[in-house]
């Protein structure tokens, strides 16, 4: 049965922690997901730590600033695991969660971008597939959390950053860069954000 405010879908809302912009170049070295309901029900969380993608090596600049950050480097890089099966896992999980998984990041264009990248080498998903895809791993369209914050709040979507905005609307969980820490803030705040919109549709 659904609660007010629960859509039925399920929001994979994901945060990824690279070494470097470039896909190929840099690597992807952790990255979490919590799945939520838009009635704020939490219905499962992933979090892995990966290997170094083959041939890659970190950017000068970004691993500059994770060597200042020393408990995010460790988060990032700590006991990581073989990519493939690290993929193979995600799956699993996101094929277990009670209702169509919809995939969903703040902003969906970088960190959706990793995430369908390692799918799509590492598996035979990705995280928007075409109708000519039969065997899908997420329904419909991946959901931009902070283009989604810009529309409810009238800010560009440029200036919507995690300091921009309430940190009640991210439930008060410290933006941390962990991506477990920060997964959980975003889901926090698309729950927020579809609440604001509900009450402002009357609903």
């Amino acid at each position: 049965m659904e609660h007010e405010g629960d859509d039925g879908w399920i929001y994979v809302v994901t945060d990824i922690e690279v070494d470097g912009p470039w896909y190929g170049a840099n690597s992807m070295r952790s990255f979490a997901s919590v799945a939520v309901t838009m009635d704020g029900t939490e219905h499962g969380q992933f979090e892995a730590v990966l290997e170094e993608l083959p041939g890659a090596a970190p950017d000068a600049g970004t691993w500059a600033w994770f060597q200042s950050q020393p408990e995010v480097l460790a988060a990032a890089t700590s006991a990581p695991r073989p990519i493939p099966e690290v993929m193979a896992d995600y799956v699993t999980w996101v094929r277990t969660l009670p209702g169509p998984a919809v995939f969903a990041a703040s902003p969906v264009a970088f960190d959706g971008g990793w995430i369908d990248r390692y799918l799509r080498r590492f598996t035979r998903y990705g995280i928007a597939q075409g109708p000519y895809e039969a065997d899908r791993l997420f329904a419909g369209v991946p959901v931009c959390i902070r283009s989604y914050a810009a529309a409810i709040t009238g800010r560009p979507a440029a200036e919507v950053t995690p300091g921009s905005l309430p940190a009640a609307w991210f439930g008060d969980v410290e933006h941390t860069h962990r991506a477990l820490d920060d997964a959980l803030g975003y889901a926090h705040l698309l729950v927020t954000l579809a609440g604001i919109a509900r009450e402002r549709a009357g609903d």
